[in-house]
């Protein structure tokens, strides 16, 4: 006859791990992305459906120091910081019809699950940060992976739209919490 385990015994095994998996994941998600730069970085340009590739430039100056994301309204980037200061991963976005002001801010809430946008587009991975002119500010990607429709005429957007990949990397990044520097 087989040897039968007290249920205890499968649940403390089952416990220990799901503790496991969690602290793996966890130290991978707080070591970012691990390429310093995407090689398919790209810079949006007049026309949001038809970005550019660019050299990336330097974390900005005047950011901050720390596991942060860095947001720069002038250069329309992004870099994923991590606690050494180093940028983990650097993209162009295509930023909505409100920007926030320069600042630094706090990751509130996330929402994972598609949703409509502000633009009507199916959207993921929306990570909110604040509020500006009564509307809320957030980092995402569209489902499709598509690059944003063009505003409609005094529209206000506060969606900052990212390229799948690195919706996917912003995502598992910047945890509720998470410091966001929004610079000029």
């Amino acid at each position: 006859m087989p040897a039968r385990f007290p249920s205890w015994a499968w649940v403390s095994g089952l416990t220990v791990g799901a503790v496991a998996a969690v602290t793996f994941l966890a130290v991978q998600a707080d070591q970012g992305p691990h390429p310093t730069v995407s090689a398919t970085a790209r810079t949006p340009s007049a026309h949001p459906s038809s970005p550019k590739p660019s050299a990336p430039a330097a974390v900005p100056s005047g950011s901050g120091t720390g596991r942060r994301v860095v947001y720069s309204l002038s250069q329309k980037r992004v870099w994923l910081v991590d606690a050494s200061d180093a940028a983990r991963r650097t993209f162009a976005v295509w930023p909505g019809t409100v920007s926030p002001d320069p600042g630094t801010y706090e990751v509130g809430t996330r929402a994972e699950d598609p949703i409509r946008g502000s633009d009507g587009v199916q959207i993921e991975r929306v990570v909110y940060f604040t509020r500006e002119d009564g509307v809320s500010v957030a980092f995402s990607n569209a489902v499709d992976g598509s690059s944003p429709p063009p505003p409609a005429p005094g529209a206000k957007t506060g969606g900052i739209r990212l390229p799948k990949a690195d919706g996917a990397a912003m995502w598992a990044f910047a945890t509720a919490g998470t410091t966001v520097a929004v610079v000029g």
